[in-house]
């Protein structure tokens, strides 16, 4: 406990000063806000809410419980941010599970750094943090991905600026919404994993997804085994005429087909007439996902 008790009493002056009315701080222009910002202070639980931002939407009683094991032995080791939000009425933007063991302990008080920030600011503060930090699911992730992108107006390269992740890698988080609702919900429940969500996202028709979804629960098939059943299918709804010339003049086809779309993070399509010309067909599914495949092109040709 010997930690948690240093760090109250660096915060005791602060903590008079939050609670004096006659110098409430709101913003970083204020008098004293430089004192404010950056330190840990600690403040009553009962005066924060949780953020109606938070991308995480399930709780795990069971780890809540062990964290609060752990405090009660321990202390809080890393403190909760908290946004003010009016005069001694904080708001959660990090921390929930600590905040939530805590309350369960009976605590009435909880470190906390504290911020200065408007509702945007927060809300990405708050789903920057939990990409990083929390063990979210794949589908919760997208989400939180695609939340930047509709009401941040983040683009795909500044995401991988805040999140350290590369652009294919939120692309295919993002290509993950695209599921159908059940299997998207299947992903959540732990059903299913990341790896059989992005086999599947290269079937088109949603009644043959949910049929393999289904295939994969009841015969509990593996990622590899997934793919397989994808490539099948997809070769028996694919043109079945192929010429002889077609099939000597191009033996790796489906290899080079795998090799193009793991590059492109993008389900690749070859075609090859009986003269050996063809195409090929790269599919994008947003502005943002067309200027990634082009920064990728442009890479390659540097």
């Amino acid at each position: 406990m010997a930690k948690a008790v240093k760090k109250a009493a660096l915060g005791r002056g602060l903590s008079a000063l939050l609670s004096d009315p006659n110098n409430d701080i709101k913003s970083v222009q204020d008098k004293n806000a430089e004192k404010l910002v950056g330190s840990i202070i600690e403040i009553e639980l009962n005066t924060i809410e949780v953020n109606p931002f938070q991308p995480r939407s399930n709780f795990n009683e069971e780890q809540i419980q062990e964290l609060a094991s752990s405090i009660r032995e321990l202390g809080l080791i890393q403190p909760i941010t908290v946004r003010k939000t009016d005069f001694n009425r904080y708001q959660l933007i990090s921390g929930e599970r600590r905040y939530r063991a805590c309350k369960s302990l009976g605590l009435t008080t909880i470190p906390a750094y504290i911020r200065l920030a408007n509702d945007q600011e927060s809300l990405e503060m708050a789903l920057v943090e939990n990409i990083q930090r929390q063990e979210l699911d794949p589908i919760e992730i997208a989400l939180s991905y695609q939340r930047l992108i509709d009401e941040i107006q983040l683009t795909q390269e500044q995401m991988s600026e805040r999140v350290g992740k590369k652009r294919s890698t939120i692309a295919n988080y993002l290509r993950l919404l695209k599921l159908n609702p059940i299997i998207q919900t299947g992903m959540r429940d732990d059903f299913i994993s990341m790896g059989h969500g992005r086999a599947l996202i290269n079937i088109e028709d949603e009644d043959v997804q949910l049929d393999i979804y289904h295939k994969i629960i009841k015969q509990n098939l593996s990622v590899r085994d997934t793919e397989n059943l994808v490539k099948r299918h997809q070769q028996e709804v694919s043109p079945k005429k192929k010429s002889a010339k077609n099939d000597k003049s191009f033996p790796i086809t489906r290899e080079a087909q795998k090799n193009i779309s793991d590059f492109f993070s993008a389900s690749a399509d070859i075609k090859v007439a009986a003269t050996g010309k063809g195409k090929i067909t790269i599919p994008f599914y947003s502005e943002e996902d067309f200027n990634r495949i082009l920064e990728l092109v442009s890479n390659k040709s540097e």
